[in-house]
């Protein structure tokens, strides 16, 4: 796992679709119709994050989902971080 330079996070979020640095975190916000697509999205996304062994923040407001990545181990965001978070703009 490699710590990413502010230039490659930078590459990233120009590039990414919706995500933002927030606080030094990975961060997007998801919208659905109803408080059941929110939850179904975040089931999905457990189950990439478990075999990736890699777990995003998350945060379930009725149909917004609040998704922050971080890897905690180096403070600060590295390649698994943009690799979950392709992964997951794939579920949506």
């Amino acid at each position: 796992m490699k710590k990413l330079t502010q230039d490659e996070i930078r590459i990233f979020l120009d590039n990414s679709k919706g995500w933002n640095l927030k606080d030094n975190k990975l961060e997007k916000v998801f919208l659905f119709k109803d408080f059941r697509e929110s939850v179904q999205f975040v089931n999905k996304i457990q189950l990439v994050a478990d075999a990736m062994n890699h777990h995003p923040d998350i945060c379930i407001y009725y149909n917004k989902v609040i998704i922050q990545l971080t890897t905690h181990d180096v403070d600060g965001i590295t390649d698994l971080d943009v690799e979950l978070a392709k992964k997951i703009d794939e579920i949506k």
